[in-house]
């Protein structure tokens, strides 16, 4: 194996998913500007998630659409032309 291929600064890290509140605490070398609390009084980097295992459908069972980016609104603006013309 190569040798001092992987990072050095690991730190504990929390990330919580943004669409239930769930976090969690773990190591990690991701860089971020943001910090919490966490339940033991301690400050730690906070890494902001869209989905996590706690929300993801296949995790839950539950079908849901999480759109925070707006994409599918984005991709029916851009094809609005195509469906008007093909009705016509």
């Amino acid at each position: 194996m190569k040798k001092d291929i992987h990072p050095k600064n690991y730190r504990l890290v929390v990330f919580k998913d943004m669409s239930n509140d769930y976090a969690f605490l773990t190591k990690s070398t991701v860089n971020t500007k943001e910090t919490i609390e966490w339940e033991d009084g301690n400050e730690y980097p906070l890494v902001k998630l869209e989905i996590s295992h706690t929300s993801h459908p296949f995790f839950t069972g539950k079908m849901k659409l999480v759109d925070t980016a707006g994409r599918v609104d984005k991709f029916r603006n851009r094809y609005k032309k195509f469906e008007e013309n093909k009705k016509k």
